[in-house]
């Protein structure tokens, strides 16, 4: 970086200008540039997969951009790594904490520095943590256990810890995802105010659009790597910005579904739970999914789709209500899922629907390998039986592995999701629960697996969809509903659907 030093109390300006991030054949930034200027609080919007994690890693020096250039104060830099970021003053706050709980605040801010001395006078040292907490408008008790901290006195120190680091321009990914709304006004107007100061300038990930009109000054929209639009805040409404987050057209839906709605399969009734959070309600009234349909659950993340996913699949208690699989009372045990023929297919199934370290074979055979081809239940291992299974789906599924002994960790992200795919979809499934199914997979995977699902729903399989990608919720669905803020908000026929309508009500508008 050329000309003037920026001044340690200065905020500062960034600039990407073209900036694209390619891994392999996938574009995840296409040409993207966005403005951040000096003292001000910037939010970046976009769904799940838009690209929004992609352009701050560029940013902070964790990937390298295939092309483009990025700007701090007007001058081009070149951030090899987030060190050099750190250097020049860029600073990031993750969404989960990343202080050491067993340590005071003190302690970890003062083990933050690079230049921490291996024996530490803490008179001194404490001395000048009392001096830059003056400088600063909020407060933490330095001497307490992290641990003992709430989650807003948590945040604000992983923030203090960003500025007493010296940093001037903070990353802030979903900075109030475990914050109730009070605890999240509170940091984000201490965080506007220092903004506002001129002391930093912030580029906020969020998703929550009550956060972005009370606190940014802009905004940046990213949808499937690109940028869509923007502006200033005062100039968006809610409506305009969810929009251009879901775009205005409908995609093509899929054209070989047959058949129409039969009995009914699933039914969820007063479900009443506490999100994953600790702090808010997940309240489902009433849903139902039949034979033969597939049920899309929309939303932006973070609104009780995961913790419904939980629910459904027995990995999240709830205090009130009832779930029903074909008029049964269900509780998910795997007895109940075999008998009534309930198949799941979760986020990320390398790790929430697999075993790692074991064989492609050995995961494939999850689901029958204590049952007899009678269905009653036995105690031995056929390994035999298992790898000829397993071969026949390998093949019929086309999981593209070494070998049926290779660990399934050692696949594709796309193959790990046909090889889940080729469990669960063999024998009779009433009833399919999935959960963003094609996240990360390149386009044949996603064709591929897309063809499964409505494959299933024609065969008579009721399939409860829950994504954040829109367009896959409005090519694959027979109805659409809305979850926002842990209810069910909205429903439509997907054939009527108005995608404006179905924004509206993604941004919280429930009325």
């Amino acid at each position: 970086m050329t000309g003037d030093k920026v001044k340690a109390d200065d905020a500062i300006g960034i600039e990407t200008v073209g900036m694209t991030m390619q891994f392999g054949n996938f574009t995840a930034l296409d040409d993207v540039s966005i403005k951040v200027k000096p003292g001000s609080f910037h939010a970046l919007l976009g769904e799940n997969g838009a690209g929004k994690s992609t352009l701050v890693k560029c940013i902070m020096g964790f990937y390298h951009a295939t092309k483009g250039q990025l700007m701090v104060n007007n001058h081009e830099v070149e951030i090899p790594d987030p060190r050099a970021a750190h250097a020049i003053g860029l600073g990031m706050v993750y969404q989960h904490f990343t202080l050491v709980p067993s340590l005071t605040a003190a302690e970890n801010l003062v083990i933050s520095r690079d230049d921490a001395p291996a024996i530490i006078d803490w008179r001194k040292e404490r001395e000048a943590l009392a001096d830059f907490l003056n400088t600063m408008p909020f407060k933490v008790p330095l001497d307490q256990p992290v641990m003992s901290l709430a989650a807003g006195e948590k945040q604000k120190l992983e923030i203090l810890k960003q500025l007493y680091l010296g940093r001037r321009f903070l990353i802030l990914d979903e900075p109030t995802s475990v914050l109730t709304p009070a605890e999240a006004d509170e940091v984000l107007g201490l965080v506007r105010n220092l903004c506002k100061a001129g002391k930093i300038s912030v580029l906020m990930i969020s998703h929550k659009f009550r956060e972005v009109t009370m606190f940014a000054d802009e905004v940046s929209v990213l949808r499937r790597g690109v940028m869509v639009g923007g502006g200033k805040v005062s100039d968006l409404s809610t409506d305009q910005m969810a929009s251009m987050m879901v775009g205005a057209d409908l995609p093509e839906r899929n054209s070989d579904r047959t058949g129409s709605p039969g009995h009914k399969i699933l039914s969820v009734s007063g479900i009443r739970a506490i999100d994953r959070s600790g702090l808010k309600s997940i309240e489902i009234d009433k849903l139902d999914v039949c034979a033969g349909e597939i049920v899309g659950i929309a939303g932006i993340s973070g609104n009780g789709q995961m913790e419904l996913m939980e629910i459904l699949n027995g990995q999240r208690k709830y205090s009130e209500g009832s779930i029903s699989i074909k008029g049964l009372s269900y509780s998910a045990t795997r007895t109940e899922a075999r008998e009534l023929c309930v198949r799941v297919l979760p986020e990320e199934p390398l790790r929430n629907a697999c075993v790692a370290n074991m064989t492609v074979a050995e995961n494939i055979g999850f689901r029958y390998f204590d049952v007899k081809n009678g269905g009653s239940t036995r105690f031995w291992i056929n390994n035999r039986e298992i790898r000829n299974r397993a071969a026949d789906l390998v093949s019929a599924f086309k999981v593209k592995t070494t070998s049926l002994d290779s660990l399934i960790s050692s696949l594709s992200g796309g193959n790990v999701q046909r090889a889940v795919l080729a469990r669960e979809l063999t024998g009779q499934v009433d009833l399919l629960v999935i959960s963003n199914p094609c996240f990360g997979l390149d386009f044949s995977a996603v064709a591929e697996i897309r063809s499964r699902i409505i494959t299933a729903r024609n065969s008579g399989s009721a399939v409860l969809l829950m994504s954040e990608d829109l367009d896959e919720i409005l090519e694959l669905s027979d109805r659409i509903i809305v979850m926002s803020e842990g209810r069910l908000a909205y429903e439509t026929l997907a054939a009527q659907a108005d995608v404006g309508e179905i924004g509206r009500y993604m941004a919280g508008h429930h009325a």
